[in-house]
């Protein structure tokens, strides 16, 4: 239900600029130009509702689940992509004023100001960059905090471009009532990047953390434990996740998103299980107990609180398992009475964390690449091994959560499909969308 109110209040938010630009304009046009204007006045409003759709909203990422918040976020800056590349293209006619040199056959502009013409022309440049180097970050190889940064420049410049570009050589965004409009929107979506870099390291400035505990738990992976410090802590649920920023300015962009590996029940301190992949974690190992650290958060729907299921299956891949580790050993603190069975799948046998708590637990381990004296299940998370570990009856009633590669989770889900788990039933999170 939350979902739905989301969308109907996205869809508004949107529609609204057309909606009122089709209020106040003045005779209709050819259909072509009406149309090319509708798609400009679209992707405006649209690239400014991708500020929102960040996934550092609470009410709106832990209220439909990050997976969805950052897929519709990349869906729709798509879409605005081709609105904006199409709109230029749809207008044919007569502008009033002499030639220009880049369109000849005046096919293209609707007036002949290039003060107005040219922030248009520099943002129909700058957004297929933006949406390319995001699609191709981890190819083109550059760090995250270089990205993200890159990323939010870039935005915030195109939203400037846009605003003065529509207010201007806009037949509909030159309208008295427009322009404010337009001026409104464009600064929420500015003051939702003040919230984010600004307002919130503040905040965070206030309720800081030190670091207690760094321990390998496999050859490349670790185990962080912070402390608050001066503070009560962090209000979440098992299978949440923060922005974790450990011995930088809360100000710094050097912050990336962790599953919270603990539980609520199990006290203050907060426990990460963080994987050697990139320039920050290849460092944990020589974090050093005391060092301050700052936690935005907490983020996502990966939850089995308040579920009524009467099971809750966990599947987990690699560092996949942070989250649902968070929950199994909630469920173990509280007493919950529910029926619970962990999958945990892994390429090697040295690269089981936790083995020995969750053997405890009956946790069945898979390895793609098992040793000789290996007894466990062998190869990958699939249907097959799905078949064997729950009944039929557990695929309809349970709850399934699971966090992991993506191929394995496609796979996981579409079997539970097959075998009629219903899609409310099934839980995941990604940290990688394309």
């Amino acid at each position: 239900m939350k979902a739905l109110f989301l969308i109907v209040i996205y869809l508004v938010a949107v529609a609204l600029p057309l909606v009122l630009s089709a209020w106040v304009g003045g005779p209709p046009r050819q259909f072509h130009q009406e149309l090319a204007s509708g798609l400009g006045i679209l992707a405006f409003s649209m690239i400014l509702a991708e500020f929102i759709l960040s996934g550092r909203f609470k009410s709106i990422s832990n209220g439909v689940g990050m997976d969805v918040t950052m897929r519709f976020h990349q869906i729709m800056a798509r879409t605005a992509l081709a609105f904006a590349l199409l709109h230029p293209f749809l207008y044919q006619g007569t502008p009033s004023g002499g030639l220009r040199p880049w369109d000849p056959t005046r096919e293209l502009t609707i007036t002949t100001e290039f003060s107005a013409l040219s922030t248009g022309i520099a943002a129909y440049l700058l957004l297929p960059s933006l949406v390319v180097l995001a699609i191709g970050r981890k190819q083109l190889g550059y760090k995250y905090e270089t990205w993200r940064l890159l990323h939010g420049i870039g935005a915030f410049l195109i939203a400037i471009l846009l605003l003065h570009h529509t207010v201007s050589a806009g037949r509909y965004g030159s309208q008295p009532l427009m322009t404010w409009v337009w001026l409104v929107l464009t600064g929420v979506a500015a003051g939702s990047l003040l919230s984010v870099y600004l307002l919130v390291p503040f905040l965070q400035k206030k309720h800081p953390w030190r670091v207690t505990s760094v321990v390998q738990l496999t050859p490349k992976q670790w185990e962080l434990i912070v402390q608050p410090e001066g503070h009560p802590g962090l209000d979440y649920r098992a299978g949440q996740f923060v922005w974790l920023n450990v011995g930088h300015s809360p100000f710094s962009m050097k912050e990336n998103p962790f599953s919270v590996s603990s539980a609520p029940a199990a006290g203050p301190a907060i426990s990460f299980m963080i994987k050697e992949l990139g320039d920050f974690t290849r460092t944990v190992g020589q974090i050093r107990p005391g060092t301050l650290a700052y936690l935005d958060g907490p983020y996502g729907n990966l939850s089995v609180d308040d579920r009524t299921e009467p099971g809750v299956a966990l599947i987990a891949g690699g560092v996949g398992l942070a989250p649902l580790r968070g929950i199994l050993r909630q469920l173990r603190l509280t007493g919950d009475s529910r029926k619970v069975k962990l999958v945990y799948g892994n390429r090697r046998f040295d690269q089981i964390a936790y083995r020995e708590e969750l053997d405890a637990e009956g946790a069945v381990f898979v390895l793609s690449e098992p040793p000789d004296t290996w007894n466990g299940e062998k190869g990958f998370i699939d249907g097959s091994l799905m078949d064997r570990v729950f009944s039929e009856d557990e695929f309809r009633e349970w709850v399934f959560v699971m966090c992991g590669p993506a191929i394995m989770m496609d796979i996981v889900e579409n079997h539970l499909i097959e075998r009629g788990t219903p899609s409310d039933r099934i839980l995941s999170e990604r940290f990688d969308y394309d």
